[in-house]
């Protein structure tokens, strides 16, 4: 917390604006500044601003603006910038995994994560280093999501250079991804350590098209000691991705990938696993109303020590709203449908869905549910009493696709004694949320969750749960 003291000291001067986006999206916040050069938002992809801004004399600058710019040469974009992000969030949970596992205990903590930068730009080369440094005082129960004590984040070199009639964009290095809403592959930022890929992406850029490669070994996390984090060969995700607007700015997308685990560890099946993922989805506005549609195969094999079983799992999810823009406090009526498959019974055919890199932001940030042998329905209603504070109430009521699998709690943990036993009903939710974006550097935000088990998981020896999250994020 230190840290955290000393750099809102060097920020008291900061103008009111838009805060740190709270949510897992590549879409930054503005931040408000009277001048004819405004400064450059603080994105959730930090390596995305483009400080060079600052070398105008009519931007608007702020304290320690002379190392978020320090030209190296006469070229205004060749530059050095540096940065940091800091997130405190208070979290009780009375019922992990329901309360069914004696190990992991009801819970209170701080989850405390620093980043810190360095941007290199030089012309179309740009160099991006970050590390970070993520504790869990007080946990009781930690997993590798929790706490990783220093260790390099990020750190890759980017080139972007006009080629044709379209711009072609590379990375290699250990980089952060994310498509869409982040459903099920995502940079899994409600956690306190985020989901980093060893990595080489390729875009390229052409009117209304983006055409995409990418082939990753996912970083798996560690605390032993400082640095230990690594890839391995053994777990891979690949594949080429194609995006279009289509009908005035919607968005059409499709993608397939292929991922690889040698050490998959299923209910009814372990072993090597190869699945093919078909994704496809389209999202946009049409007046008042907003929508975003996905849908997902997969197929494949696991490899066990008894032969071979096919895949064959899908999923999909919805949102969709309507916003009464002229009205008081803008509401927004949003309904969420989703859905996974489970495995059923007596099937040679392993029909579990793998939610591959989920973002847990999507349901809410208890862990309640996993997209996993599920259907959800969501009724929202979303508020805004003033352009910097939102405010969220939604229903959540949850079944299982099949009772013969478990029901599972994010991102893929089958809750105990669950599997085979009881009907599909699985529970309803009370979830509120507030966020705060309390300047262009700051932003808070309070998530309570109160969860009904259903019959199946109390019969399992589980109750009720009830979540609290209160959180507050520095960008600077």
């Amino acid at each position: 917390m230190s840290m955290l003291v000393l750099l809102a000291a060097a920020a008291t001067t900061i103008a009111d604006g838009d805060a740190l986006g709270t949510d897992a999206s590549d879409t930054p916040s503005s931040i408000a500044a009277p001048a004819s050069k405004p400064r450059p938002a603080i994105m959730f992809n930090r390596w995305q601003e483009d400080w060079s801004v600052l070398e105008n004399a009519d931007a608007v600058h702020e304290p320690l603006d002379e190392l978020k710019y320090i030209p190296l040469a006469d070229d205004p974009k060749t530059y050095l910038s540096l940065g940091a992000n800091l997130r405190e969030r208070f979290e009780t949970n009375n019922a992990p995994s329901f309360g069914t596992n004696p190990a992991n205990p009801r819970d209170s903590y701080v989850i405390s994560r620093t980043e810190i930068h360095a941007d290199l730009h030089a012309g179309p080369v740009q160099a991006f280093v970050q590390l970070q440094s993520d504790f869990a005082p007080g946990k009781q129960v930690r997993s590798p999501v929790d706490s990783n004590r220093l260790d390099l984040e990020q750190a890759f070199v980017a080139f972007a250079q006009k080629v044709g009639p379209g711009t072609l964009k590379l990375r290699a290095g250990r980089q952060q991804f994310a498509f869409d809403l982040q459903r099920f592959v995502a940079a899994r930022d409600g956690p306190n350590v985020r989901q980093s890929f060893d990595a080489l992406w390729g875009d390229y850029e052409i009117g209304k098209w983006r055409l995409i490669g990418y082939y990753s070994r996912p970083v798996t996390n560690r605390d032993g000691h400082p640095f230990d984090d690594a890839s391995s060969s053994r777990n891979l995700f690949y594949g080429a991705r194609v995006e279009r607007l289509v009908l005035g700015g919607k968005e059409l997308s499709a993608y397939w990938s292929r991922f690889t685990n040698d050490n998959a560890n299923w209910l009814t099946a372990k072993g090597a696993e190869q699945r093919d993922v078909w994704d496809i989805r389209f999202a946009g506005k049409q007046g008042r109303w907003d929508w975003d549609l996905e849908g997902m195969g997969q197929t494949g094999h696991v490899t066990t020590s008894t032969g071979s079983r096919k895949i064959r799992a899908w999923a999909f999810g919805s949102r969709s709203g309507y916003t009464f823009a002229a009205t008081p406090l803008t509401p927004r009526v949003g309904l969420q449908v989703d859905g996974a498959s489970g495995n059923r019974a007596n099937s040679t055919v392993l029909g579990t869905f793998n939610p591959l890199f989920p973002n847990g932001y999507y349901v809410s940030l208890s862990g309640y549910t996993g997209y996993v042998n599920f259907l959800h329905v969501k009724p929202s209603l979303t508020l805004q009493p003033t352009k910097t504070v939102t405010v969220m109430g939604a229903i959540g009521l949850q079944w299982r696709m099949t009772t013969a699998d478990a029901i599972y709690t994010q991102p893929t943990v089958a809750v105990a004694r669950t599997a085979g036993t009881g009907g599909r009903w699985t529970g309803a939710y009370g979830q509120f949320r507030t966020d705060w974006k309390m300047s262009g550097h700051w932003s808070s935000a309070v998530e309570a969750v109160h969860f009904d088990a259903g019959s199946t998981i109390r019969n399992a020896g589980g109750h009720d749960g009830n979540y609290l999250g209160v959180e507050i994020k520095f960008g600077w």
